[in-house]
């Protein structure tokens, strides 16, 4: 006996990647592709924020996210309208996945961290660099294209760019 922890005896990690995801891009699903290898359990937590507008609902965000990740067992697809500490709580969570696609992103990002940490000093905020091929990438730049027919079939997956072209047909 060597005294340590085994496998078998360390407690699940569950990781939680919270967002609109209003639609779900390629620079999510390659965080959430990539998060899913490092943890036991990766949550993808939409959040259903009443002061937004969103393109699409949240059972139509849910159901793209549960079509696009159904290849990876490990990940659930859940929604939220709390604060995600809380969330957090009630999942018995304890890191936060955030995509970093620029510099430009880390000081909100920095922000949310240290509030995060200051409510609740057990959960930790893992930031992962998005691929180069999507630092460019957000939900807006692909709404804003999809809006005037233009091609995003390189920045979502094809179960998104489907339900764009149904959203502004």
């Amino acid at each position: 006996m060597n005294g340590g922890t085994t496998q078998q005896d360390s407690p699940m990690k569950v990781a939680v990647y919270p967002g609109s995801f209003d639609p779900v891009t390629n620079g999510h699903l390659d965080i959430i592709r990539r998060a899913a290898k490092q943890f036991d359990r990766l949550i993808v937590a939409v959040l259903n924020n009443t002061s937004k507008n969103p393109l699409f609902t949240l059972d139509e965000r849910m159901g793209l996210l549960r079509d696009v990740t159904a290849d990876l067992p490990n990940v659930e697809i859940d929604g939220f309208r709390d604060l995600l500490i809380n969330y957090m709580a009630k999942k018995n969570a304890h890191v936060i996945v955030r995509g970093l696609r620029a510099v430009s992103d880390f000081e909100y990002e920095l922000q949310l961290a240290t509030a995060n940490h200051k409510l609740s000093p057990d959960v930790e905020t893992f930031f992962m660099m998005t691929s180069p091929d999507y630092s460019f990438l957000s939900s807006s730049i692909v709404k804003e294209i999809a809006k005037f027919q233009g091609p995003v079939a390189d920045l979502v997956p094809p179960a998104v760019e489907k339900a764009l072209r149904a959203k502004f047909a």
